[in-house]
Formats: structure tokens, sequence, C-alpha cells
């Protein structure tokens, strides 16, 4: 079994994929370690597939920007993969006048780094999507924003890494780093293995903290269970990506006709988890009720599954991306706070650019892991 690499990667979702593939374009040898026995196990195959700057911290912007004028377009071809990326625009829909100020907020925010979002009424909302309530009195609206599908992305990532000669292993679950000579240099499994690569990615998820956590470095961040719902297959209806003011609902129609839709019910924390995330009963019905609300022509949708994820949340609500000064050799892509899938990416290419080159295209300045430290 092959234990040294140039790049040790630590999680096999999307970032832990893509910048293994990443890697490899750029001639560099690569061993991905992915802790539970699929690829794609964790929040990367449990989200609703959003790829959108609309309702993202300003700090994101430029990352998740670069990716969708430069990569997200083309990914279905480069990856020779069914992305089923679609570029038809975010609807984040508001009732009231509280949801009113929060998307206006938003909305001008993003407006001046450069990205094209407006406030939009109720008459022009229901112009895009006439399948919408009532209900519906504002949104903001991003035409450039999108979806697209996990699970067939991030496995593309996959396929096109290990055709570059990348080593993928999986059910290698890593319990610590260790430093050699001032530097990263090891990453120790619990099965006993060694891994040593000149360069560690750290990109596990939640379980980056821990992983940090051993050579000194604390990303604060917490653990959210996300939950989803997919139906049966229906006549075409729209093809934008939808969300709320408030973030407790988002979703879309997929190619093939199903909706898939995300949301929760407050009582995520009661689940009882067995190591393996399962949805809350009462999450489908409470996520059911405000689809009801926004889509009256959905009430007799039939549900056919449901499903659950973590999701690494961190104390801020913005990721952290980028080199880890004080340990030599180390970098990290987590705490994504349910926006991992979108900037997946783009946090990827430009982690693989920083490793291969020391430099960035965009400026990961303001996700920096050393943001939380008090200033003197």
């Amino acid at each position: 079994m092959k234990t040294n690499a140039e790049v040790v990667v630590i999680g096999g979702g999307i970032i832990g994929n893509a910048a293994a593939y990443y890697l490899a374009k750029r001639g560099l040898s690569v061993i991905v370690l992915e802790g539970s026995d699929f690829i794609g196990n964790g929040g990367s195959s449990r989200n609703g597939g959003g790829v959108r700057q609309s309702g993202r911290d300003v700090r994101e912007l430029p990352l998740v920007m670069y990716g969708i004028k430069n990569l997200w377009p083309t990914l279905s071809e480069e990856l020779e993969t069914d992305c089923e990326y679609h570029q038809d625009g975010n609807l984040r829909l508001g009732k009231n006048d509280k949801h009113k100020a929060i998307l206006t907020n938003l909305a001008d925010n993003a407006k001046k780094v450069g990205l094209d979002v407006r406030m939009i009424d109720a008459d022009e909302v229901k112009s895009i999507n006439p399948y919408l309530s009532d209900e519906v009195t504002c949104a903001s609206w991003c035409p450039t924003d999108g979806h697209a599908n996990p699970l067939t992305t991030t496995l593309g990532f996959y396929k096109m890494a290990r055709r570059l000669g990348v080593t993928f292993i999986s059910g290698e679950k890593v319990k610590e780093l260790r430093m050699v000579k001032g530097r990263v240099r090891k990453a120790v499994c619990e099965s006993g293995d060694v891994f040593e690569g000149e360069n560690i990615l750290v990109a596990a998820g939640y379980d980056s903290r821990e992983l940090l956590g051993s050579v000194g470095v604390d990303i604060p961040m917490t653990r959210s269970l996300l939950e989803c719902l997919v139906t049966e297959a229906e006549p075409h209806m729209f093809d934008q990506m939808l969300g709320t003011a408030e973030a407790d609902f988002y979703g879309h129609q997929t190619k093939h006709g199903s909706f898939v839709f995300g949301g929760s019910s407050g009582f995520e924390g009661s689940n009882k988890d067995n190591g393996t995330p399962v949805t809350n009963a009462k999450t489908a019905p409470c996520i059911c009720r405000g689809i009801m609300k926004y889509f009256p022509d959905l009430s007799n949708a039939k549900i056919v599954r449901t499903w659950a994820g973590w999701s690494d949340k961190c104390a801020d609500g913005v990721a952290v991306v980028g080199a880890i000064d004080e340990v030599p050799g180390l970098y990290t892509s987590c705490a994504m706070t349910g926006h991992g899938f979108g900037i997946g990416p783009a946090a990827a290419h430009q982690l693989a650019q920083l490793i291969a080159t020391g430099k960035t295209d965009v400026d990961l300045s303001s996700l920096r892991y050393d943001r939380f430290k008090a200033k003197i």
C-alpha cells in the first residue's frame, strides 16, 4: 500500500476529491484518506445542491464567484460526468417586512463586491416563477446562481482524480497529525497505519477540528444536522434554485422532475445518532408545510425518501480555507457551514494552486483560520 505522497488529503468529500484532482493535474502525487467506507459519504452527498452566491457572507463571495465564473460552467465536460448543473438563478423569498430587511441587507452587501443581485417585488417574483403563492411579497434575485447534483459531481471529481493516478483509501480514519522537524508530515490512523506527505490538506468536515487540534490549531465549529427530502417526479415547473430570507427552507426541481427540498424543524438536537445521521420524524412534515405555503401545486406530491447529514458549522458562519502559518505544510478547508458544495470546486482549485505554487488567484485572507484570535 502506498503510504507516501507529495500531498496527503484527509477527507473524501467534494473538496477532498476536487483538490486531489486539481493537484494531480499539476503533476503532484496525492493520497486521499476517507474515514468512512464510502467516498462522499458526508455532507457532500447529503445536501440540497445549491450553487449560489446570494445569501452568503461577503467574505465568501470572491471565492464562490470565481468558481461560478471559471469552473462550474464547464465542469460536466471536464469531469466527463453529468453534474446536472443549471445556472437559472436563485430566488430568496420573503413574506413580510422583516424578511425584506434581511434580504435587502444581504443584496446591498453583495452588490458592493460586484455580484449581480437585486430586490424584486411580488409581481416580478411571479413573472419569474408563476407557481409561487401570493404569500411571497418580495425576493432577492441573482440570475447567475444555480444548482447541481452533489453526488454525481463529487464522484466525477473522484473518477477523474483516480484516472490521474491519485490513490484513494477508504475506511482509513485519521486520528491525529504529527510534526517532523517543525513541519507537519504524518497522518496517523486508528488502524495504526501512518501516511506521510510533504503537505497535508485537512478537509474532513467537523472531524477537522480534532485533527487540527492535534497540532495546536483550533477552528471554532460545531455540528449542525441538515435534513432533506425528495419527491416523486413531477411535470417540469421551474429551474431556479430557491431559498428564504431566514434560510429555513431551500430547494429545486431536478432534471429528472423530482423536487429536492431541505429545511429544519428545530428538533434536530433530539435525534438518536448511532454514528449514521438520521432524519427526525418531525422534520419532513415541517418542511412539507412550508412547501405547501410556498407552492400550493405541490400539496399532493409524494415523498420518496428523506435523508440527513452533518454540517460543520463555524462560529461566525463563514468557511475556513487556506494555509496554517504556524504549522508549515498544513492546509485546511473546513467549517463550511452548509455552504460547502457550491463553493467546493473553487476552494479545492485555489488550495491546489496554493500548495503547488504558493499563490492564489483569489484573495483568501478573509477566510483565514486565525481570524478568531483576540486582537490586542
